[in-house]
């Protein structure tokens, strides 16, 4: 029996069980069973023929946002309209075969936005070249996840499913369990929370599975059986999406006020061009992206190049960012801005920047 047999077997199981109290202990041993295979299924086989040509394109710009969907739903005019790559678009299915990277130019920052092949039904068993665009989307900072607005959730469900089985969870955070293998001593398990998904005797059950019999163990919140396994597991990707809607002149105002309303959700249309700007506003935001400017004694500020940092950057990170060596010549620096409380404030290397502060960097 191959491993796609041994999940599709694993998942009939599970949807057949009951849950309740007293089966608990049997689907988590199921979960954890088919987390195994489907991580076996994502390794490459040892005995694998010739390299087919892979997507991965070079990271470059200031963030990176990969662009999933099904075949037709208007990824390729969506970064023919965001960015000047064209790239091609037709009215048949897979048009697009291989990953095309495009920039968008949006307050001084550029933002790589790759335009991958359609995703079928299946794709993370690798059906229609699916593993390399999710193993492209893994690298991604933010997910756009390309939906057609007249076809409902189905789509939604589907490519939701898909990047789940293979360990990306979206708009999701990292349970905070504490998990560590030792070499001997048994168990420790200890929880700072009550737990009502999760029981020792569970997470001993689990931890068997995966052949660990000496651990430590700590749940900082009551998570599901599911969330311990992604942290034994350890590979998965954590990371915003935003499901953008298209094709919304063709559906009802009300079915587009209820699409719009719905968490992380933007309606757009590419054929009208429609809430495009907004759509840009809301991807900034995802990215937690600031600009800095920066400032010569005596001089104005260049307000012409940013400094495009995370949200959350020390000075210390604006100085590694200008030059290597300029962090050990630090004395001081001046900031004007929001993150100070007059202006201009004399700072450390421990302050913390936000959007459009100006900072001028004193040097020994």
């Amino acid at each position: 029996m191959g491993i796609l047999e041994k999940i599709s077997e694993i998942e009939k199981e599970i949807s057949r069980t009951q849950k309740n109290k007293a089966t608990e202990y049997h689907l988590g041993l199921l979960k954890a069973k088919l987390a195994k295979y489907r991580s076996q299924l994502l390794e490459p086989s040892k005995s694998a023929g010739v390299k087919g040509e892979g997507f991965d394109v070079m990271k470059s710009g200031d963030a990176r946002v990969a662009l999933i969907g099904f075949p037709s739903v208007g990824k390729s005019t969506f970064l023919s309209l965001m960015t000047s790559t064209a790239s091609e678009a037709a009215s048949y299915e897979f048009t697009t075969l291989t990953c095309i990277p495009g920039v968008i130019e949006y307050k001084g920052a550029n933002i790589q936005l790759l335009d991958l092949p359609g995703i079928i039904e299946g794709a993370a068993q690798g059906k229609g070249r699916g593993r390399q665009v999710i193993a492209v989307a893994r690298t991604a900072d933010v997910v756009i996840m390309m939906l057609d607005a007249t076809k409902g959730d189905v789509q939604r469900e589907l490519l939701e499913k898909e990047l789940e089985s293979v360990g990306i969870r979206l708009n999701r955070t990292k349970p905070n369990i504490y998990f560590k293998p030792k070499k001997g001593g048994g168990l420790s398990y200890n929880s700072t929370v009550p737990l009502t998904h999760c029981s020792e005797k569970l997470v001993q059950l689990i931890l068997h599975e995966y052949k660990i019999f000496n651990a430590e163990v700590l749940f900082r919140e009551d998570s599901t059986p599911d969330e311990f396994i992604d942290v034994i597991v350890g590979n998965r990707v954590y990371m915003p999406c935003l499901y953008v809607y298209n094709k919304v002149d063709q559906i009802s105002i009300e079915e587009v006020d209820r699409l719009a309303r719905r968490p992380h959700s933007v309606v757009i249309s590419c054929g009208m061009k429609l809430n495009l700007d907004y759509l840009l506003e809301t991807l900034w935001e995802y990215l937690a992206l600031i600009c800095l400017y920066t400032k010569k004694r005596g001089e104005r500020p260049d307000f012409n190049d940013a400094i495009i940092m995370r949200r959350g950057a020390s000075v210390e990170h604006v100085c590694h960012r200008i030059h290597r060596t300029l962090a050990s010549q630090f004395k001081y620096a001046l900031v004007w801005g929001t993150s100070t409380k007059y202006s201009p404030q004399r700072v450390g290397l421990t302050h913390v920047m936000e959007h459009e502060d100006v900072i001028q960097i004193v040097k020994k």
